[in-house]
């Protein structure tokens, strides 16, 4: 019926058993000694069982064995079970004598048959050459009971021999397959883990890097204005307070879009309440007309020629804009008093750009903390495969020189 929950199904089964097991070798993992113990008592309490209530004269070509050979036998085929995992191959060996031994006797006793379980931990653990040389261990005493106590055709012994050899042999192989595969997916989760850490650090550190990047090319870019504008006011505020007063309006207007492009930022950083996409500061070469307008008013006179038919993405308009900006901003840090600038910004049919950003200052190396806008310039530019060329103008010109080219963009 509608609004009644339908109930739950059973657990399967299969999941209980496997939660058991995994306890069961948990455990195991951490205490082997104990299962090694309990499963040898085991086994040494059943031949000796079979030892006491005389079971073993019911099968055995020979009765006339003596008592106290049979117990030494029964301890001998059990009692070395105890090292059956850290060393199959000497356990089986030091099973062989008794196993020769109740064979010549005519006993077979059935605790013989553990060299099965011996033989299994071989295929679990050895290399699996090893099993030539542990078949023919087990299979010597096999023979020597066809020979010395015949009973019929020869394949009735060792026929259901060679079948419990390969089926013991064969869950052997069966656990060591599984048991590989899985230490391979935990290996191979591992792995992803690991790698996953090392691109959750590289990708932490590439965003910490374009966030430098963008407060390094708004705060350095309108602080350079602001320093500009303060400047010139100074300078204007004796002889014309309106100049004055104009500077003082640039330098308002400039801090407070610094400033808000500076909370676009912060709030893309912030992790309860994503900012959209649209508040996000990326300005593009629409926006250059402003950007010029604000570097001319700190005092840098700007001329601006464009060739060509824009056709450009919008991640390739924000390299373009932050290149020309951390540009403009170098200009105005260091190439002093006087200093003109100019852009010649060209679109090819192509689909490649060139832009070139040049002045008249002194020609000083730009760049502070180390060169980071020039070092952000080359880091955008790379990001679409151009190559950027900064440096002093050539002799006998003075000033500095940006040179930037996009290649044609790559088809989606």
């Amino acid at each position: 019926m509608d609004g009644v929950p339908e109930p739950q199904s059973a657990e399967p089964i299969t999941q209980h058993l496997q939660r058991a097991v995994q306890r069961v070798r948990a455990f195991d993992g951490r205490h082997p000694l104990v299962w090694d113990l309990h499963l040898t008592a085991f086994w040494t309490i059943a031949a000796l069982i079979d030892f006491h209530g005389g079971g073993w004269t019911r099968i055995a070509r020979s009765t006339d064995v003596p008592e106290h050979l049979v117990l030494a036998l029964s301890l001998a085929l059990s009692v070395p079970l105890l090292w059956r995992r850290a060393h199959p191959r000497t356990v089986l060996l030091l099973m062989a004598p008794a196993l020769l031994v109740n064979a010549w006797t005519g006993a077979l006793l059935q605790a013989a048959l553990l060299q099965l379980l011996v033989v299994f931990h071989i295929t679990l653990r050895r290399p699996l050459r090893s099993l030539w040389w542990a078949a023919a261990v087990s299979t010597a005493p096999v023979v020597v009971t066809v020979l010395r106590h015949p009973r019929g055709p020869a394949d009735e012994d060792l026929v259901p021999h060679a079948m419990s050899l390969l089926v013991a042999a064969a869950i052997g192989i069966t656990v060591r397959t599984r048991h590989d595969h899985t230490e391979a997916l935990k290996d191979r989760a591992r792995r992803l883990e690991i790698e996953r850490d090392q691109q959750a650090r590289l990708a932490a550190a590439a965003e910490r890097t374009r966030i430098a990047r963008e407060m390094h090319d708004i705060i350095g870019h309108n602080l350079s204005v602001i320093t500009g504008l303060a400047d010139g006011g100074r300078y204007a505020a004796a002889k014309s307070p309106e100049r004055a007063a104009q500077a003082l309006d640039a330098i308002s207007g400039t801090s407070r879009q610094a400033l808000a492009e500076l909370r676009r930022l912060l709030d893309v950083l912030r992790d309860d309440e994503p900012a959209p996409a649209d508040l996000t500061p990326q300005p593009a070469l629409t926006d250059l007309d402003r950007l010029l307008d604000g570097v001319r008013k700190a005092g840098l006179p700007v001329r601006a020629t464009i060739e060509g038919e824009p056709t450009v993405s919008p991640g390739r308009q924000l390299t373009l804009y932050r290149v020309i900006q951390e540009a403009l901003t170098n200009t105005l840090k260091h190439a002093g008093p006087g200093a003109t600038s100019s852009i010649a910004l060209s679109y090819a049919a192509s689909g490649a750009v060139t832009v070139t950003v040049t002045d008249t200052g002194r020609g000083g190396t730009p760049g502070v903390n180390g060169g980071r806008g020039l070092t952000g310039m080359r880091e955008r530019t790379a990001l679409y495969g151009g190559t950027l060329e900064a440096g002093p103008r050539p002799h006998p010109e003075r000033g500095w020189r940006v040179h930037l080219h996009l290649p044609e963009e790559a088809a989606p």
